[in-house]
Parts: C-alpha cells; structure tokens; sequence
C-alpha cells in the first residue's frame, strides 16, 4: 500500500543527504562528484545539470516544507548558477566548469538550458525573487532564438558557445548523435510547463503547445505507444531502444503540460496518452515488480534497474491509475515503490544507489553525486506522490 508517510520520510531522508555530503564550503557550490561511499572528489567538474536540478529539488522542497534551511540551499544553488554557469557574452548555460567554477565545456547543449530554465522558475515560484524570474525569461528568449526550429518545428539539440553549429551533439556517449532527441523535447516541454505556471506568457503557452504536438505527431509511435527517441532535422526517426523509463515519466508530464494550458481537448487527448503509454512501458515491468531499463533493437532486455527508472515507474503508473482506475497500474506503482525500498536505498550511507544487476548485486562504479546522479527524479517523485496522496 503506498503510505504518504513513507514518501515524506523518504523525502527528509534524500534532501538531509544533499545538505549534508554535497556542499562545497570551500569553493563554492556543491561538489561535482562523490563516489558511492560518500567521499567527494573536490577536483571534479561541475555540472550546469546537477547544480540546475539541486536548485529545483529544493525550490520545490520549500514550496511544500517552508524550511528555511531548504530555501537557503536553493539561493545556494542559485548564486553558483548565475554567478558561474550563465555566459554573460553569449547567453545561455555552459555545460560544465571546473572545481573553482571557471568555464570547462561551454558548449550550449540545450537539455542544459532547459533545466536551467526550470530550476530558475521553481526557485522564483518558491523565493518570489524577481531577478530569477528575469534569469528565466531569458533562457526561454535564447531556447527560442538559438535552438528552435522555424522551419520543421522541434529544437535542435546542441551548439557550440557561440551557437555556431558544432558535430557532436550527444549529451552522452551512450546516446546517438542526433540533430533533435526525445529527452532533450520532454525537458524543455517541462520547463516550459513550470515557466507558463509563474509566468503566462502567450509566447510560453504557444511554444508549450507546440511541444505537445511534436509529441503527438512526430514523438510517439503511434503504433507501439512509446516514445521514439532521436531523429535528424526533418524528424525522420533514427530506431534505437525502447526507454521504458522515459515512456512512463513522458506519461504523466505531457499530461501536466495539457493540464497547465486547460485546454479541455488537449486534457482529453493527452489523459489518453498517459494511460496508452504507461501501458506500453508496462511491457518493461519484470516478475520482481521493478522496470527495466531498455528494449534494444536486437530484442535483447537491459536489465538493469536504474534508479530513475523505478522512481518514475512510482509516478506514471500512478498517474495513469488516477485517470483510468486501472487498479494494474497501482499496483505496478506500489510495486516499484516496494523494489526502491527493498534494493535501491542505501539505508546505511544515504540517498539511492545508481542501480541493481539482474541479480541484485549493486551497478559498479557508479557515483552516488555525479553530472547526472541529482537529487531530481526521487525527490520528485516523493513530492509528485505526496501530493497524489494528500500528504
């Protein structure tokens, strides 16, 4: 049974890790990297993606505790953002800086952007400072100008500082190097979901519709119901894995964009996609109740289970329970709750751990802090489900 008891536990547990273990008292910010036993690497770069979703996760935090120690970690995260990650010649986030915040890659990668975007509206939405709304605005100004596409629609995904082209776009090594990606829409379509919210700008409303339809029309296959992950300019798809994690978190944050714009239609539609899509990722679910991470071309299962994954298993499931009744997808939730506190938490040193093997055994060498190990997808799934559950 899924407690609300247990997520706000949960919740005090992962922000009380991050205040504890990640800050950098000596040179500023957070530390850009500890290792799975809590040891910081003080000399690791820093990225505009982890410091943007520590920004987020407190803001928000906040908004529901009204902690003053969570703001004051969030106007943290602020401070090092605006002082060390916006470039003041060209605009927008860079991508990394070293450990004394200098610029390291700088290129504009505009999954950066976006989540930049988004931690600067939830910390307006929590502090009302209006310097960090203007931060905001912006980034939406040089997305737009710099990143979208007026031709085919959609946004390109990455440039270099000057917002010249560049050849390598991946933001990973593992992903394709691709003119547009799926994660990179989804994310922008999020900031953009919590920019409209304190800021109803009709530019921001018809840039956040448009997404809905690059989804509706280009993203999901509406064949299998997932999402297509990487495409060239015109959008011509480039087959790759099926994410099943991404399709369940997609599932419920395109429904929260339509929701945002209360367009009764859009609702409708996108209500029915939470619920197609939640389906088709539930194809992922295995015996033990956790979701797996990939479908690769081949048909052979990545089963591995990622710690993000499971977190949004929580939420979409859930989600797609509330709009159908569909007691299958409450129980895929409580299930993927019961794997996270079964395998996923690190009950000795804290927060969660990247992710267990087939056999349970712990991912090795994975960071407990990292460029991509944030305290985003759990801490908002433990306040998604509290505010599911009315805790």
């Amino acid at each position: 049974m899924l407690q609300a008891a247990d997520f706000q536990q949960e919740l005090d547990n992962i922000l009380g890790y991050w205040m504890t273990y990640v800050p950098d008292y000596e040179h500023g910010g957070f530390y850009g990297q500890l290792n799975a036993d809590n040891q910081p690497n003080p000399l690791a770069p820093k990225g505009s993606v982890l410091n943007a979703r520590i920004l987020w996760t407190f803001s928000a935090a906040y908004g529901r505790s009204q902690d003053p120690a969570h703001l004051a970690v969030a106007r943290r995260a602020y401070e090092y953002l605006t002082t060390h990650f916006l470039d003041p010649d060209h605009g927008g986030v860079y991508w990394t800086v070293d450990y004394l915040g200098q610029p390291l890659d700088t290129k504009k990668q505009l999954y950066a952007l976006a989540f930049s975007l988004y931690g600067l509206a939830e910390y307006y939405r929590a502090s009302g400072d209006e310097a960090a709304l203007a931060h905001a605005q912006a980034l939406f100004y040089i997305i737009e100008l710099g990143g979208f596409d007026r031709v085919r629609g959609g946004y390109f995904e990455a440039f270099a500082r000057d917002w010249q082209s560049i050849d390598d776009l991946r933001l990973s090594d593992k992903d394709a190097n691709a003119q547009k990606t799926t994660n990179t829409h989804l994310h922008i379509l999020e900031a953009y979901t919590t920019l409209y919210q304190v800021w109803p700008d009709p530019q921001v409303r018809q840039q956040l519709s448009a997404l809905l339809l690059n989804f509706s029309d280009h993203i999901i296959d509406p064949r299998t119901h997932h999402l297509t992950l990487f495409f060239d300019e015109d959008w011509q798809p480039q087959p790759d894995v099926v994410s099943f994690g991404h399709d369940v978190e997609a599932a419920w944050l395109l429904l929260e964009a339509a929701q945002t714009l209360g367009e009764p239609c859009l609702v409708t539609h996108f209500q029915e996609v939470a619920v197609q899509m939640a389906q088709a990722a539930a194809e992922g679910v295995a015996p033990d109740g956790s979701l797996l991470y990939e479908l690769e071309p081949s048909g052979r299962w990545a089963d591995d289970r990622h710690w993000w994954v499971q977190a949004e298993a929580v939420v979409g499931f859930y989600n797609a329970f509330q709009v159908s009744g569909n007691a299958h997808f409450q129980t895929h939730s409580a299930s993927a709750w019961r794997f996270i506190q079964a395998h996923i938490l690190d009950r000795s040193k804290g927060e969660w751990h990247w992710g267990v093997r087939a056999d349970y055994s712990l991912m090795p060498g994975e960071d407990k802090v990292g460029l991509w190990k944030c305290p985003y997808h759990n801490s908002r799934a433990c306040l998604e489900m509290l505010r599911r559950l009315g805790g």
